[in-house]
């Protein structure tokens, strides 16, 4: 299946639509009609885009477009106030999407291998994200404001380009350790070219490296 039809629009009592897998290009216009979807899976087609009209699916809660060819993201998202699960890994993204930092609600946001360099300071306003996946891009710098999300129990930034961390990491409390295991909370940063001394200081675990970072 390449395309959807039309009249999808008339499912209005649609709360789940699993599209994973179809070979799709692109979503109809009249998924904006959809107004009680909770839950849109659309991952591994072929999508270079989505729609403006997806985001008059305000109390859309899961969103996953992983695996597909995807550069940005409508501003038309920001509305999705209730969206707690965004899953874009596996695209073509080079910078997160202005719209997903007003994405209030977001608890889970993964964004493994696409093509960051950076994550913007405005990260800070996901006040609720407790997950935040970046593995496999090419992100050589942290802003400090990442730091200031209290919430956060897992941050994964394996297989990037860091070299440094911000000072103001120890803030981190509920990360907890460091880990390794994908599925464990903590803090996974290996496989990153992190210079002396943070190599070594790493070594001894990460409340070694937040007794490293605090400020005496």
């Amino acid at each position: 299946m390449c395309s959807l039809p039309p009249a999808l629009g008339t499912l209005d009592n649609l709360v789940i639509l699993n599209l994973w897998g179809n070979n799709l290009s692109s979503l109809p216009p009249e998924i904006g009609l959809l107004k009680k979807l909770r839950v849109l899976f659309a991952c591994r087609n072929r999508l270079s885009e989505v729609p403006e009209e997806l985001g008059l699916c305000m109390g859309l809660e899961v969103l996953s477009l992983a695996n597909n060819q995807i550069t940005g993201l409508p501003g038309s998202l920001a509305a999705m106030r209730n969206l707690t699960k965004l899953n874009l890994s596996h695209n073509r993204i080079a910078h997160i999407p202005t719209c997903v930092y007003s994405m209030k609600g977001l608890v889970f946001l993964h964004l493994a291998c696409n093509r960051l360099e950076t994550i913007a300071d405005q990260i800070q306003d996901l006040v609720n994200l407790k997950i935040l996946i970046v593995e496999g891009n090419s992100i050589h710098t942290l802003p400090k404001t990442l730091c200031f999300l209290e919430s956060l129990e897992l941050l994964n930034v394996d297989f990037n380009d860091l070299q440094s961390v911000p000072m103001e990491m120890y803030l981190l409390n509920r990360l907890g350790r460091l880990a390794c295991h994908p599925l464990d909370k903590g803090l996974h940063i290996v496989h990153n070219p992190l210079l002396k001394p943070i190599q070594e200081v790493l070594q001894g675990g990460l409340s070694a490296l937040y007794n490293y970072l605090k400020p005496t």
